[in-house]
């Protein structure tokens, strides 16, 4: 019997004495504010507790060690310390989507308790333990030194309010729960009677499955029910846009990858679940993978998919490029590589379906519940209205949620047995199932005339996109459109092509294809003016895009380009350092080319103290729920306190995946859509005389135009966002300031804007110069968070976010996109800067370079 105390409570603990105090916390004791992002690899921080006024890695320490201590969690904190962290990372904007919070205020907790006066080296240092993928650590400190003062003056934080008006910062919705981590993720429910699954894996990235063997799992007591292929009662394959991704393969196909799912099993406990997993048994006819997406292109290459090999093509050709080259003054060439990175959101996938009527209702933590409910419904042979599914705000997303992982497995499961299941992936499966970020193998030709105007713009762009399409179609297509950067340029050939190969499948994440592209094209711009003697700054000024000039894809830009106004926000900057490297970047909102953007909003006024925002769009740290109070307080003036916040299929305000940068500028415009009618209403009534009313709204975006279409205006996307990033280094060759100019159009909430710019940096930091994810034959080489050289605290430079605001013409206010631009332009940033350096030109990502230590 082990003895101790938690949170100032006697417990006796008799069980295994092995039990990591993790799994007593969540499972036994009912504590949900420790987090499990990567149990048991002690990696994320995110389930940090005290033990014995030190904090300690939850998931490390096991029961045995717990002996005859005193555990806290935030639970166990008194009420004015659990008020002052969450009013002071609020206020100064530490939390996004929350997941790795409670965890920092537990780690926090116990450095103030012994320093109540830390340096922000001090808070750093920390900090070591924990990983944030959202905010790029600089609020977080923030948030922390805040406290800490707090706590020294004895002075309380009050609570950050205001009236929510556009431009002002607004706290966070629904986030003082969350920075104590009392507002539930999904692994954080529990129903009665829930059942738990688990799923079996490919043994290898390229196999025939000759049979699969459940008979000794499904014996196994506490076992419930192993599914496989054929208990799917619909279509077997999903896809966001080819539906070529099978929930299950079957015996006698295929395995494309080793994310593949041969089977679930649902048993009373997730331990019974996995131990059955082991038990399958399944006979494969191994083949040899196409791991190598060069050979995978070959035309005699074995076709992964009866289709072939090539997904998809994208050709731009304008002017006359050949001529072009031929007669200008410099020309650069290089062949450039990018790697796979993994998303690192630090909530891995969980989803929970129960039956409801004769469907299911599932509560997914992806990134478009709409998208969910037409792919389970299509799954299971039902019609949408009997798949309800609720948004539960997840704890990261970056693109890695959009395509379907365990909602299907989940929902299948509940449907055939009528009751709770919940399908959890531990962080190891996590990476190896969901998409990851496309490797780009890209060979550029810049050339510029003597006065160091561009000419000319040549790439070939081929793309990793895994063993199924995902969006990688889209990808590489906005590779090429993005392939001119934010410069003008009278002539461009392009070729872009996505190719499957038996890797891990890769999809959407921030960027979108574009990070890689500006990589390739801010290199060979340093490479022209050096070899024209061109200075650099004005070099981009002189060739950026103005109103009238073309983007890649031969777009007319007529409203809102503001790459100029952030060149010169960061021109002095530029001139006053001797170590810098500087690139541009500009990103579309909204998917464009062809495909229509959309968005709905209702509005329900339920009492003079409630009104009801319903939207589709995925909360997942950005802010998106943020943005729609604030749109709403500012046209009809109603109390932000007063607005809840709802996404679920059954307020019929649908929207599409939540993915390029589009969120915001779609709600905005749809509720000031719904607005004008509330406001009208509330210019001869009260709220109470309102109540019952519902008031919808809606924007769209159907004029773009598909690429390689025959058309006199070539309109690819609605807005795009533009920014420069420049990069400075010590004398070291450390990276020491990232100064990051972002035009947004219009700022709607400064310190959201600020966390989102920062998060990207960290992220974009991270891809230049840390973070790879190798294969050896289509298998990972490692499934461990902490290999996957996500970059910590301390490791984090400096960082300056200057906002500009030239209004595009199509945004509510004017605003832009935000939540993508902060990296696209920060490899090129960091490899420029290198070269001034010791000027050596990097050809590869990451840029392996001695990594700061604080």
């Amino acid at each position: 019997m082990i003895k101790f105390t938690l949170n100032g409570e006697a417990k006796t603990f008799e069980g295994d004495p092995k039990t990591p105090l993790l799994n007593y916390l969540r499972d036994d004791a009912g504590i949900i504010s420790p987090k499990d992002g990567c149990a048991p690899q002690a990696a994320c921080g995110c389930c940090a507790v005290m033990l014995n006024d030190r904090a300690v890695l939850a998931c490390a320490i096991t029961m045995s060690k717990a002996a005859e201590g005193a555990v806290t969690t935030i639970e166990g904190l008194d009420t004015e310390r659990q008020a002052t962290f969450a009013n002071a990372f609020l206020k100064k904007g530490g939390v996004q989507c929350g997941f790795c919070i409670p965890g920092i205020v537990m780690q926090a907790n116990a450095l103030i308790e012994k320093n109540d006066d830390p340096s922000r080296e001090e808070v750093r240092k920390a900090l070591t333990p924990h990983l944030c993928r959202c905010t790029g650590y600089k609020k977080i400190e923030d948030s922390i030194l805040h406290a800490a003062e707090a706590v020294r003056e004895a002075q309380p934080i009050s609570a950050p309010n205001g009236a929510g008006n556009i431009g002002t910062r607004l706290a966070k919705y629904d986030s003082y729960d969350v920075v104590l981590g009392r507002r539930p993720y999904v692994d954080d429910i529990r129903l009665e009677g829930m059942r738990y699954g688990a799923l079996k894996f490919s043994d290898h990235p390229r196999a025939k499955v000759v049979s699969i063997d459940t008979a000794e799992a499904a014996a196994l007591p506490g076992v419930i029910r192993v599914f496989t292929a054929g208990d799917i009662p619909g279509k077997r394959n999903t896809g966001l846009i080819v539906q070529d991704w099978p929930v299950m393969v079957a015996e006698g196909e295929d395995t494309r990858y080793v994310g593949d799912v041969l089977a679930s099993v649902v048993a009373e406990t997730e331990a019974i679940a996995r131990q059955a997993v082991e038990l399958i048994k399944i006979e494969y006819k191994v083949k040899t993978p196409i791991a190598d997406m060069h050979e995978a292109a070959k035309p005699d290459a074995p076709k992964i998919h009866r289709k072939g090999n090539i997904l998809s093509e994208t050709v731009i050709d304008r002017g006359n490029v050949k001529k072009a080259l031929k007669n200008s003054a410099y020309v650069s060439r290089g062949t450039y590589q990018t790697q796979t990175i993994e998303h690192g959101f630090m909530e891995p996938e969980c989803c929970i379906a129960r039956p409801k009527g004769s469907g299911v209702e599932v509560l997914s933590q992806g990134q478009g519940i709409y998208e969910d409910q037409k792919a389970i419904a299509r799954m299971l042979s039902l019609p949408e209205d009997d798949v309800e599914v609720v948004l539960i705000p997840n704890g990261g997303g970056f693109g890695g949620k959009e395509d379907l992982s365990v909602q299907g497995h989940a929902a299948i499961c509940s449907y055939h047995l009528r009751e709770p299941v919940k399908v959890r992936l531990t962080r190891d499966e996590s990476i190896r199932m969901h998409p990851k970020r496309h490797p780009l193998h890209m060979e550029y030709v810049v050339a510029c005339d003597e006065n160091g105007m561009l000419t000319a713009l040549a790439a070939k762009i081929l793309g990793d996109t895994g063993a199924y399409a995902s969006v990688g179609m889209k990808v590489l297509e906005r590779a090429a459109g993005h392939a001119t950067g934010a410069y003008a340029v009278p002539n461009v050939a392009v070729n872009s092509r996505a190719v499957y190969t038996n890797n891990i499948p890769n999809g959407a994440m921030r960027g979108f294809g574009v990070n890689q592209v500006t990589f390739a094209l801010e290199s060979c711009l340093d490479d022209l003016c050096e070899q024209g003697g061109f200075d650099r700054w004005q070099f981009r000024y002189d060739n950026a895009l103005k109103e009238g000039d073309m983007t890649s894809t031969g777009q007319v830009l007529t409203g809102g380009v503001g790459i100029r106004e952030t060149l010169l926000a960061i021109k002095e900057q530029f001139y006053a350092a001797k170590f810098a490297g500087i690139g541009c970047g500009l990103k579309n909102t909204g998917i464009g080319n062809g495909m229509p953007d959309a968005g709905a909003v209702k509005v329900i006024v339920e009492s003079p103290e409630k009104v009801i925002v319903h939207h589709g769009w995925t909360e997942m740290g950005q802010g998106v729920n943020t943005m729609a109070v604030q749109f709403l307080a500012q046209e009809t003036g109603i109390d932000p306190n007063l607005i809840e916040v709802r996404v679920e299929t059954t307020g019929k305000a649908p929207a599409g995946m939540t993915t390029a940068s589009r969120a915001t500028s779609l709600i905005g415009n749809a509720i000031i859509d719904a607005g004008e009618k509330i406001r009208e209403d509330l210019q001869r009534k009260t709220l109470a005389d309102l109540t019952g009313n519902v008031y919808e709204g809606e924007w769209v975006c159907d004029w773009t135009t598909k690429p390689g279409k025959d058309t006199d205006k070539i309109e690819t996307h609605y807005s795009y966002s533009y920014a420069t990033q420049l990069v400075t280094l010590d004398e070291d060759g450390q990276i020491d300031t990232v100064f990051a100019a972002h035009d947004a159009g219009k700022i709607i909430n400064p310190t959201l804007f600020e966390g989102q710019i920062e998060g990207s940096i960290h992220m974009g930091l991270g891809y230049a110069i840390s973070e790879d994810m190798v294969y050896e034959n289509g298998v990972p080489k490692s499934t461990r968070l902490r290999k996957c050289g996500i970059l910590r605290a301390k490791e984090t430079p400096k960082m300056v976010v200057i906002g500009v605001e030239v209004p595009d013409p199509h945004g509510p206010y004017g605003a832009k996109g935000v939540g993508e631009i902060g990296l696209v332009p920060t490899a090129g940033a960091v490899a420029n800067a290198l070269y001034q350096f010791d000027k050596v030109r990097r050809y590869e990502l990451p840029m392996r370079i001695k990594r700061r230590r604080g």
